[in-house]
């Protein structure tokens, strides 16, 4: 199976997760079908000049938005550029999101879109048009209480503060259409850093409740973007050994553990992991098999699948990625007595930042950064006892636990507003 069939099975992915949380709320047909029916899905087409060798060529890239639910409050998801894009993925992940706001308790529903592009593929200028004919098709479906976009693979703050200048063309200078954002335009303080933070966060919490002690330990981190750089930042300065890391060209590994500062220097200055001093090659695949800790899958969806499950070694798997092991796997990972944190509870922290800036915004008050950080961690871990107390109660694994929590919440919501 190639990665983009691996992508392409998000959906059931997701589906499989659901049911499972479903059967034991006993929820009848009517109900299941209403959560999992999205409320809308747009797919639009964007026509662009690119330059190649001098010579301009008229490209038509394929642009998606999928709304799920907004029960509890507007659509809240990220925007990712990436050429395996496609609709079967964002409407997962869309749906990721109404459960992930669910489940940390904030006023949001869930979204998602995604442009099938490699933004590595073009200039600055082209991507900047891009991004702004999307937002111009996209921007009656937006809102600060409708729809607010955010980051995610492929874009970054820059992206962000284009779909703000388009959008305000219209509506006015209005910052909180978008979060992740820069500081310079009512963006947070600490939110490129919080999805990682969160998911350190988790980590160390979950270390002590399975007996490791997170000083010294080793961890494997696959991925070394926004999320995984500023993850092992983190979990170092807690004392972790970075035992390998990797990006999209392969990993890098030293049993002494690796200086995650020289590692983001060399990305910097370098553009890959590959060729760190004091490390050896791995490959991707090799690494989620490595002995270690701790696995923290920080990349894309599916990395660990039916077919490397059985040799998975890590008693401990933390999902910073989303969707990052599938249904199968995750089958194989509970029969072998390994432990999965769930990306709908690891990397919530990327949403809740964005709903402190958000709030921010609305307010037209800043906050510390010492504030969002001591927020961000109070909810998570408040959030974390609670999906760890239902999974003790009901006699389940973490992710069952807080499936069931998110989409109680939901569906109570659906029926109070009498949809």
């Amino acid at each position: 199976m190639n990665r983009q069939d691996k992508k392409c099975d998000c959906e059931d992915t997701q589906r499989h997760f659901l049911n499972r949380a479903f059967g034991r709320l006993e929820l009848d047909d009517a109900q299941r079908d209403l959560l999992l029916s999205p409320f809308r899905e747009t797919l639009i087409s964007i026509p662009l000049k690119v330059r190649r060798n001098g010579i301009e060529v008229l490209r038509t890239f394929t642009g998606f938005r999928v709304q799920h639910n907004h029960a509890r409050g507007p659509f809240k998801g990220g925007l990712r550029y990436h050429p395996a894009s496609n609709l079967r993925e964002i409407r997962a992940l869309a749906q990721l999101m109404t459960w992930k706001t669910a489940l940390v308790n904030i006023p949001y529903g869930g979204a998602k879109g995604g442009i099938t592009v490699d933004p590595g593929e073009l200039h600055r200028d082209e991507l900047e048009v891009l991004t702004k004919r999307f937002a111009q098709k996209m921007g009656p479906l937006l809102g600060v209480h409708q729809d607010i976009v955010a980051p995610d693979v492929g874009t970054n703050p820059q992206v962000m503060a284009w779909i703000l200048e388009e959008y305000s063309k219209a509506h006015g200078y209005t910052p909180g259409i978008v979060t992740g954002k820069p500081l310079e335009l009512g963006g947070s303080e600490g939110r490129l850093e919080a999805t990682g933070h969160g998911v350190a966060t988790i980590t160390r919490q979950a270390a002590v409740d399975h007996g490791i002690r997170l000083e010294g330990a080793r961890i494997v981190i696959q991925g070394f973007g926004n999320v995984g750089s500023h993850l092992a930042q983190r979990l170092a300065e807690l004392g972790a050994t970075i035992i390998a890391l990797s990006d999209a060209r392969g990993g890098v590994l030293s049993e002494q553990g690796i200086d995650v500062g020289a590692a983001r220097a060399h990305v910097r200055e370098h553009g890959w992991l590959e060729d760190l001093p004091g490390t050896e090659f791995v490959s991707n695949a090799e690494l989620l098999e490595l002995p270690c800790d701790i696995l923290i899958p920080a990349a894309l969806e599916s990395v660990i699948d039916c077919d490397n499950a059985e040799r998975i070694k890590a008693p401990l798997i933390v999902e910073a990625a989303n969707m990052p092991v599938t249904h199968q796997a995750d089958d194989i990972l509970r029969e072998r007595g390994r432990t999965v944190v769930p990306d709908v509870l690891a990397n919530a922290g990327g949403v809740l930042a964005s709903y402190y800036e958000w709030v921010q915004n609305l307010q037209e008050f800043p906050w510390e950064r010492d504030t969002v950080f001591y927020r961000l961690e109070e909810r998570l871990l408040r959030v974390y006892g609670e999906v760890r107390r239902h999974a003790e109660a009901r006699g389940v694994d973490l992710r069952t636990a807080a499936y069931e929590l998110a989409i109680r919440r939901v569906a109570d919501a659906i029926s109070l507003r009498g949809f």
